[in-house]
């Protein structure tokens, strides 16, 4: 049986408590069985901590990116995804998303169901104190102006678990500008506009271990602000004939 190749992007600032737990989630004995070869990509985003030592003794391919912010960690992950890898997927590295889900937004890519599979917190099983009422309440009230204006089938638009097939993340990388906080709604938001199959599974959602870098009056201004500079953007034409043929392939 042929395996796919699947690249794990693990954007990391000061996670070294939790890193190793994500890591360590994968059931690599599943996933071998279902077909997947897994790589596991940390993005050392400027730690002060042990992050990238114990990623990289938990068996990661740890990638230093010096400009601090998210999105800058992501960009430089996906830029790293060897030429073979078929599908992509990324997640935080504090623990509070279950590496063993990742079959869960996998395999809808496999069967041609999405382009994109996003999990889901608001939709699925969040444990008590992993997210605060405020900020529950922000991501519920992004997700409904999100389903509403770009009309996509997401219920949970500002998660950390993603799962693309690889031409995703070849046709949108280019287009991604958001240095923090602010890069899962660019993504969304710009997929959408490129007419890819955007779907929600939900997933578990546990309390963070370790201090969290969010800030969530600016970080969420900022968040705002890219849902509607996005309400003007457009991919080139070509771009979305490039994403038709991917649902249709």
């Amino acid at each position: 049986m042929r395996l796919q190749k699947v690249a794990v992007i693990i954007p990391c600032y000061n996670e070294e408590v939790g890193i190793a737990t994500v890591i360590n989630g994968f059931d690599r004995t599943e996933l071998h069985r279902r077909g997947y070869e897994l790589e596991i990509i940390v993005i050392d985003n400027n730690s002060t901590d042990r992050t990238a030592v114990i990623a990289h003794l938990a068996g990661a391919r740890v990638i230093h990116e010096r400009k601090k912010g998210k999105g800058y960690a992501l960009r430089t992950g996906f830029n790293n995804i060897d030429p073979g890898t078929e599908y992509v997927v990324m997640l935080d590295g504090d623990a509070t998303y279950d590496s063993s889900e990742v079959l869960r937004l996998l395999e809808p890519l496999r069967d041609n169901f999405a382009d994109v599979i996003i999990g889901s917190r608001l939709g699925g099983k969040m444990e008590p104190g992993a997210m605060r009422l405020f900020n529950r309440a922000g991501n519920w009230a992004y997700t409904m102006l999100v389903r509403h204006f770009y009309q996509v089938g997401v219920t949970d638009v500002l998660t950390g678990y993603f799962a693309w097939k690889r031409p995703v993340i070849d046709n949108l990388t280019p287009h991604l500008t958001s240095s923090g906080f602010a890069i899962e709604m660019e993504m969304v938001t710009k997929m959408a506009r490129m007419g890819y199959e955007i779907y929600s599974v939900p997933i578990g959602y546990s309390p963070r271990r370790g201090e969290s870098s969010l800030h969530p009056i600016r970080d969420g201004y900022r968040i705002l602000k890219m849902f509607f500079r996005n309400l003007r953007w457009s991919p080139e034409p070509s771009q979305v004939r490039e994403s038709e043929a991917i649902s249709e392939a």
